[in-house]
């Protein structure tokens, strides 16, 4: 079986709002951003993230956090998210 997709569009367009992802990376270093930008130009919400962290600026997933498409986190550094902290 192939599992390899062309776009990230296409590799996220089965996860539906309310989902739980698992995420990668620390701080900036090894986050899927692309990944992270394709769930927010689909309009995906009500998430649930387990990660280390939740982004930092306007980066990794500190994206869906300000849109407040994260509904919960299970994480273990905070960082300087302000809106993570909050």
């Amino acid at each position: 079986m192939d599992k390899v997709v062309p776009t990230a569009a296409e590799a996220v367009a089965d996860v539906p709002d309310d989902a739980t992802l698992a995420v990668g990376g620390f701080g900036l270093s090894g986050v899927p951003n692309v990944l992270i930008q394709a769930l927010y130009e689909r309009g995906v919400g009500g998430l649930g993230v387990v990660s280390n962290n939740c982004g930092a600026m306007e980066s990794g997933l500190a994206v869906l956090l300000a849109a407040g498409r994260i509904a919960r986190v299970t994480g273990s550094y905070i960082g300087a998210n302000k809106e993570f902290a909050r």
